[in-house]
């Protein structure tokens, strides 16, 4: 029989995996959505990014309920409306309804923060890390699964798949609630509930820590979501005499050597998602503090210099991405891109593997902040890779614009040896009062 906190895991990684199939179970369908409709270019891609919209706002909302609700709670009622909404766009007739309805669907992803702050509240912290990353990295393959297996069991007919979908949504999040408990305490879910003021969130934003995970997580989670859309159009443009020389030469079999290119960034990033906890965990307890320009005093300091080694590893990769390409080596790159998947998946683990031991008083809030404004990435990357005259350039021009400031501000944040509570704009006693919370730890949010 196994224990309660794995069960609630369980329950955490399946109820996020179908949240990330609906997520993404538009773009699956977007040819024949295109047929159905007539859509134009500029359509389809508005739909496109329309998965992105609610994110931001959408998971600062949620990490916030999660706190002041539980997670159970919460996570049931987000698979409850998104589930609705996907039978009932089963059956629109009307583009402008279809899109209002998917747009709702696609928010099933803020789900993700909802589940951080639940697992955060069953698992100890010399485990945290690699119990975060089961939870994420299991559950974010539900995107690459989706745009593989769902056009081959449903061909056209999205619908059915909507509907089905929809269905199997609302039965997970009944055993959500059901099976679901917020925390392996009472006092644990009291302490986050309790921690869920206007003056709590603005604590929270204003740690100079948070922001520096904040901006860690646009670099790999952000980016990531950027590449599932960009990289099939970059290597069908990019590389189209090279995968022509393949023997892909319509735009048909073109778009799927393509597809099939791209999709070995987003396996790589969910499959070793689970192994950056790991090893997240496994500096921890080495006490492994590598860079001397960071802290090695903070009791997480360990991880830190592990995030920190992901954060180098993306930026390297992205401009190896640049190389490859200005070179025309297809192969090559397609290597690099493997290597990529792996370096973001190395920075989005690393980075839940902090945030619940930084601020275990208000793990909800501040996985909303962190994972909600760090999604805009996802819409702001794309735009400067289109924006550049050479398709290849975008990914360097993006690591120096973006990332190299990113960095220099996560090693500020991060260097200094004051209590999280004092590093930032306002001290604690600002924002909340002079009294101590119950879970305090050292050097994180005491």
């Amino acid at each position: 029989m196994i224990s309660k906190k794995t069960e609630q895991l369980v329950i955490a990684t399946v109820g996020f995996f179908w949240a990330f199939l609906m997520w993404f179970s538009t773009a699956a369908f977007s040819t024949s959505i295109d047929s159905a409709f007539g859509l134009t270019t500029g359509g389809l891609a508005l739909l496109a990014s329309s998965a992105l919209w609610l994110a931001p706002p959408g998971r600062v909302i949620a990490g916030w309920a999660a706190d002041r609700f539980g997670a159970h709670n919460t996570f049931a009622l987000i698979l409850a409306y998104s589930g609705l909404m996907s039978i009932a766009s089963a059956f629109a007739t009307n583009y402008d309804v279809l899109f209002v309805e998917r747009l709702i669907v696609a928010s099933a992803g803020i789900s993700f923060v909802v589940g951080i702050q639940h697992v955060s509240q069953w698992f100890d912290d010399h485990e945290i890390g690699t119990a975060e990353g089961i939870y994420a990295g299991t559950g974010n393959a539900g995107a690459g699964v989706g745009a593989l297996v769902l056009p081959r069991l449903y061909g056209t007919n999205f619908g059915d798949a909507f509907l089905h979908l929809g269905i199997v949504a609302l039965v997970i999040a009944v055993v959500y609630k059901w099976r679901g408990e917020p925390a392996k305490d009472v006092a644990t879910a009291e302490t986050a509930r309790s921690n869920s003021g206007i003056k709590d969130t603005l604590y929270v934003w204003t740690r100079f820590a948070a922001i520096g995970l904040m901006l860690a997580y646009a670099m790999s989670f952000g980016l990531e979501i950027a590449m599932n859309s960009w990289l099939p159009t970059y290597y069908a443009s990019g590389f189209q005499d090279a995968i022509a020389g393949l023997g892909f030469t319509s735009v048909a079999a073109i778009q799927t050597a393509a597809g099939t290119f791209a999709a070995v960034q987003s396996f790589n990033a969910s499959l070793f998602r689970p192994f950056s906890g790991y090893m997240s965990d496994l500096w921890q307890r080495k006490g492994w503090t590598p860079y001397p320009f960071l802290s090695a005093e903070q009791e997480y300091a360990p991880r830190v210099h592990w995030l920190m080694t992901a954060l180098l590893l993306i930026t390297l990769m992205m401009c190896a991405l640049t190389v490859a390409g200005t070179m025309g080596l297809l192969p090559v790159s397609v290597v690099v891109l493997a290597g990529f998947g792996i370096a973001v998946s190395f920075g989005t683990g690393g980075v839940f593997a902090i945030v619940p031991l930084m601020f275990k008083d208000r793990p909800g809030i501040a996985a909303g902040f962190i994972g909600g404004i760090s999604t805009a990435g996802g819409i702001v990357y794309p735009l400067v890779f289109g924006w550049i005259p050479d398709i290849h350039m975008g990914y360097a021009a993006v690591a120096i614009v973006f990332f190299v400031p990113f960095i220099a501000f996560f090693v500020w944040a991060m260097r200094s040896e004051q209590s999280l509570s004092e590093h930032g704009i306002g001290s604690r006693e600002r924002w909340l009062g002079s009294e101590k919370p119950t879970n305090a730890v050292p050097g994180g949010d005491d």
